[in-house]
């Protein structure tokens, strides 16, 4: 079967047309990237339908264990595989590296489960085309108003707004998106380390430090997998362990120092307190009152100097760091 039949006749694209007009508008070379890992009954079809609209689809096999990469090779991708299953932050640079050595001019990345529709990449690539963003984030709630969608849902998704602009100075509406488009040239402010964040965010904070311009597009999704969030609880502490790892790594002084200043202070209170009532002759030692403002006071401390030297320790990374790290 031709890819032309196979495109034709996906159900699960059905916007899909060959788009020869946008690909011959544009002299870049556009390089989409699709990080991967047991998708073998998705991948075929997207490396097939991405390349309509893309120069070069490269699929990083991330230690996939069915027949990812054979399939994606017979659908015509550059596979790059990993002997074992590194995690999406590896496979992103694996990728980016691959986009780079392939000449690409601006580079897309997709999710691999077939929940982003390659038929958006136009609407993804003109910003930066245009010459007006270096980054652009495609959302899936730009336009949404969230008036059918749950409570927590809701309290999820804004305290990730909320952090995303306390922590990468960004108005983002969908910070774990995973179609996003990058002008080449921000290959190598990314740090892909993926450690104590989602890559998602990690990308965000790299951007949001570098000063670059980012835009954000509307994108259709074919099987959002946020839909049906499932347990509340469950979605609530997903969203408060997201936000959490992101104000640890971006924002060490808010994470650890402001606590640890406060726990400080009220040990030092307490202990300040009852050593007045003591000399008084008020009161009378107490050995769970007197472990109390200990504790207070010594974790606070340890908090707080934490926060002050992870905080340190970050801005000397950002400016030793030097810009071709990880190219060359």
């Amino acid at each position: 079967m031709s890819n032309e039949q196979l495109v034709g006749n996906s159900t699960r694209y059905p916007a899909h047309k060959e788009n020869r007009h946008f690909r011959g508008t544009s002299s870049q070379n556009i390089t989409a990237i699709l990080p991967a890992y047991n998708e073998e009954v998705s991948i075929g079809s997207l490396v097939l339908l991405t390349r309509l609209y893309a120069d070069n689809v490269v699929v990083v096999d991330d230690g996939s264990t069915d027949r990812t990469a054979e399939v994606a090779r017979k659908a015509g991708a550059e596979v790059v595989a990993h002997g074992a299953n590194k995690g999406k932050a590896e496979a992103l640079k694996t990728g980016f590296k691959t986009a780079a050595a392939l000449g690409a001019d601006i580079i897309v990345t997709m999710d691999s489960d077939g929940q982003h529709n390659p038929a958006d990449i136009p609407n993804l690539l003109a910003p930066i085309l245009k010459g007006n963003a270096e980054m652009v984030n495609g959302s899936r709630y730009l336009n949404y108003q969230g008036k059918n969608s749950s409570i927590f849902r809701r309290a999820g998704k804004k305290m990730q707004d909320t952090t995303a602009k306390m922590n990468f100075n960004l108005k983002i509406t969908d910070t774990q998106s995973g179609f996003r488009a990058f002008a080449a040239s921000t290959k190598d402010i990314f740090r892909f380390s993926g450690k104590k964040t989602a890559i998602e965010n990690e990308m965000l904070a790299d951007i949001g430090r570098s000063g670059l311009r980012i835009k954000e597009v509307e994108i259709g999704v074919l099987n959002d997998s946020e839909a049906s969030p499932g347990n509340p609880v469950k979605y609530i502490v997903r969203a408060l362990k997201t936000v959490a790892e992101d104000m640890e790594a971006n924002r060490p002084l808010y994470f650890y120092t402001v606590p640890g200043f406060a726990l400080a202070t009220c040990g030092f209170c307490m202990g300040f307190k009852f050593l007045e009532a003591f000399f008084l002759g008020s009161t009378s030692l107490n050995f769970e009152h007197t472990f109390l403002m200990v504790f207070l006071f010594l974790a606070g401390a340890y908090m707080a100097l934490r926060g002050i030297i992870a905080h340190s320790m970050a801005g000397s990374v950002r400016q030793t760091d030097p810009p071709d790290i990880l190219f060359h």
